[in-house]
């Protein structure tokens, strides 16, 4: 069986080198990397020290809803590649991956995230040499890092196809968001 992606299609288009594919699992995957980039920008916001502290409330808040969006699209893609594999019976003596291909695929998000802003610290013109050199040093190890990465998403997914190996959908219970499971929010409500 092909896998339905390969890691290459997905660094792609993490680098906006394309669109994304019709159908739900490149739609969680734009969702994922979508919301990362979001979270990515939340959070440059929040280290902010000129503006109100509510200001940084609002990012942090924001901050929050995007990690649960992005947490929630990562459990698509899992359900999305499994549901892809339903007819791939693993082996007896498959290997049981503790990370998820769609927490792979997170992974590739971010990092290609931290590329981009890396290769523009390598472009400016208002640092001395020495931080252009850091940069560059840094943005080398990870492109590395994200090449090995890519390589294991592969690796994944071919041994999976064969039953060699298999991996569960985790699910992430982020009990800060739900004021269900809160404390700090339900025991308002006793206060209130």
């Amino acid at each position: 069986m092909k896998a339905e992606i390969t890691a290459r299609e997905v660094t792609t288009f993490h680098d906006g080198g394309h669109r994304p594919p019709a159908g739900r699992l490149w739609a969680a995957i734009a969702d994922n990397h979508r919301f990362n980039t979001l979270l990515w920008d939340e959070e440059d916001l929040a280290r902010r020290r000129n503006v109100p502290d509510s200001a940084i409330a609002a990012n942090k808040r924001a901050i929050d809803g995007y990690n649960q969006k992005r947490n929630d699209a990562i459990e698509h893609i899992d359900e999305e590649l499994l549901s892809f594999y339903s007819g791939v019976r693993a082996k007896d003596d498959a290997r049981l991956s503790s990370e998820t291909a769609g927490a792979m695929i997170d992974r590739l998000s971010i990092l290609s995230l931290k590329i981009r802003h890396m290769r523009l610290q390598t472009e400016r013109t208002d640092v001395d040499r020495s931080h252009i050199e850091a940069c560059a040093a840094k943005l080398a190890r990870l492109q590395e890092q994200r090449a090995d990465l890519a390589g294991c998403l592969d690796r994944l997914l071919s041994e999976f196809a064969k039953g060699d190996a298999y991996f569960k959908v985790y699910r992430q219970f982020k009990m800060y968001n739900d004021p269900n499971l809160n404390p700090a929010i339900y025991g308002e409500k006793g206060r209130g």
